[in-house]
């Protein structure tokens, strides 16, 4: 079985054609957990498999590094995207995606000798009710699940959370926090018992009107050097606190993307690289 190890702002992932293996979508999560381990396989934080799809020109199955499915993930959709069309299961710079998370439709600059140099994904507006979060039913009275206070280890927490695609928890920070911090507080928020499907944490800096600094806790995966729907999620968040403008500049460890938000939806647009191919055995 041949792979692509690709990364897209430092989030790494394990990209495989399935389209004719016979295996269903939920079939991966033992392939995820081995071939996700960075001691004894390859290592990434994530494994994306591609499907046909009916409803869309493409599918996209996400497991996380632990074996657990994921509806979407940014960086991955991108990192799918250039894979697809390198390797001419696409041949197109403008298509729809199947994902768990609802389709998403993709546009791609591709440059003279067939490589995608960058990838545009519209990531939709996403959800605020708390019971698509989903959060604990005693919030869900509420319209949104905003500047709520959560007590977590020795701290309390000023936390706000929608769901893009999968549950992002969006913290304000003042400076940027230690990784012991981050493994720390973002393993108890996670799976914090309001959080009933558990969710991404994204401790956010605002360094301007158009820029800002993410570091996330991800899902099923941990410490990642970015997230793309953690970094579009924190964009929107920051918008709607007024912190920020409709065009915002989001860099991590691993990178950056740019976040446009309007009225129809909001759009992802970064690179995506390959690292380096093989097979596995």
């Amino acid at each position: 079985m041949k792979f692509w190890k690709m990364q897209g702002c430092g989030n790494d992932f394990i990209v495989i054609d399935g389209r004719f293996d016979s295996r269903s979508d939920n079939s991966y999560s033992e392939d995820a957990l081995r071939l996700c381990n960075r001691k004894f396989s390859i290592g990434a934080d994530g494994f994306i498999i591609v499907k046909n799809s009916i409803s869309s020109d493409i599918k996209m199955v996400y497991y996380n590094a632990d074996g657990s499915r994921g509806e979407m993930c940014g960086n991955g959709i991108r990192c799918f995207s250039k894979y697809v069309v390198e390797n001419r299961i696409i041949q197109k710079s403008i298509f729809t995606v199947e994902t768990l998370g609802g389709q998403k439709e993709i546009q791609l600059q591709i440059e003279i000798d067939g490589t995608v140099s960058s990838v545009s994904v519209d990531m939709g507006q996403g959800f605020f009710e708390p019971e698509l979060i989903p959060v604990h039913n005693i919030f869900q009275n509420k319209k949104r699940f905003m500047d709520e206070t959560l007590t977590v280890l020795d701290k309390e927490f000023k936390v706000s959370s929608m769901l893009m695609g999968v549950p992002h928890t969006v913290i304000f920070v003042d400076e940027e926090i230690s990784i012991e911090e981050l493994e720390m507080y973002g393993k108890e928020i996670e799976k914090h018992q309001t959080f009933p499907k558990r969710t991404n944490v994204n401790f956010v800096r605002v360094i301007d009107k158009n820029n800002i600094f993410v570091q996330t806790w991800e899902r099923g995966c941990g410490y990642t050097y970015g997230c793309g729907t953690g970094m579009t999620a924190s964009a929107i968040i920051a918008n709607y606190f007024g912190e920020v403008s409709r065009n915002v500049n989001v860099s991590s460890f691993g990178g950056s993307v740019n976040i446009k938000i309007t009225t129809e939806g909001t759009v992802m647009t970064g690179s995506a690289e390959r690292v380096f191919e093989g097979r596995i055995y």
